[in-house]
């Protein structure tokens, strides 16, 4: 079981370090719901893919990691004088401090000078579930595509989904709502985007040994059925996930993570730290990737 470190209230000019939880993310901003996502097919508002956007966005007492458990401080205090200069920077977040899950480089930003950063080095893969029973895995789904830094996710069927478990990373991801996996997929035709889906059916062949494509659109059914007909119609291929224990199969939000970081071994070049290096691999053509810190 994790262990909540407490902050103080002061850091130092340099920039501050969040400890967080020792073998978990660094200080969420908090359960509270982010206003939604934008549902539409259409372009998110500059100022944020969901939410509403403005000062004072993370300067939040409590926060919660998993259901259960919770502190009373986490993230940073308020910054010593003299203040960093920068659109960027949140004067309200710097007087007050900023208590929102985001690493050290974000602490203090304004929420869409964050999303416009990211918008500059997003990978090329995006991600699909399908939502026909308000599924409670797509929270989870969203939270790893941001930490993936996934170009889209994209909610199929219900437009409501359970937002408890995006941990308010919702705000920084793309998030866009097809009616139906017919429309999801004519759009991802539209886009050259072939469709990889995930699940463990017959004929599928194993995630571990298969090169995905640079740009693509993984595809997750909802927990239980699994990919409905109409995503197996269209997937232009169907990868499944090893298992070796007595389960039929593993948590749709477990599959997403690990289909997610098998893209991330294949296109993104890591730095012996564990962060992002300053491009991604090459494909197998020989081209370059996104530009990524």
């Amino acid at each position: 079981m994790s262990s909540m470190s407490r902050v103080n209230s002061a850091v130092s000019p340099g920039g501050p370090k969040d400890p967080g939880v020792p073998g978990g993310p660094n200080g969420p901003g908090g359960p509270q719901d982010s206003g939604g996502p934008q549902d539409s097919g259409g372009p998110q508002d500059p100022g944020g893919p969901s939410g509403p956007s403005g000062a004072g966005d993370g300067v939040a007492v409590v926060a919660q990691y998993d259901d259960g458990y919770t502190a009373a401080e986490v993230g940073v205090g308020p910054h010593p004088l003299p203040w960093p200069e920068g659109a960027q920077y949140d004067p309200e977040l710097l007087e007050h401090g900023d208590r929102r899950n985001v690493v050290d480089r974000y602490r203090y930003w304004r929420r869409e000078a964050i999303v416009r950063d990211l918008d500059t080095r997003r990978h090329d893969f995006h991600v699909a579930v399908e939502n026909w029973g308000h599924d409670f895995n797509i929270g989870s789904v969203v939270r790893t595509a941001n930490a993936f830094l996934a170009k889209e996710v994209h909610i199929v069927g219900r437009r409501r989904w359970n937002r408890r478990g995006a941990m308010v990373t919702d705000r920084y991801q793309h998030v866009r709502h097809h009616p139906d996996t017919a429309g999801l997929t004519a759009w991802a035709a539209a886009e050259g985007l072939p469709v990889i889906g995930i699940d463990n059916l017959p004929g599928a062949v194993p995630l571990e040994t298969t090169q995905l494509p640079r740009r693509c659109l993984l595809l997750f059914g909802q927990e239980g059925p699994g990919l409905s007909e109409e995503a197996r119609k269209h997937a232009a291929m169907v990868c499944s996930i090893a298992q070796f224990g007595s389960t039929r199969s593993i948590n749709a939000g477990a599959a997403a993570a690990i289909a997610m970081h098998a893209w991330v071994s294949r296109h993104a070049r890591i730095e012996s730290s564990g962060g992002p290096a300053a491009q991604s691999r090459p494909d197998s053509s020989g081209e370059p990737g996104p530009e990524s810190p």
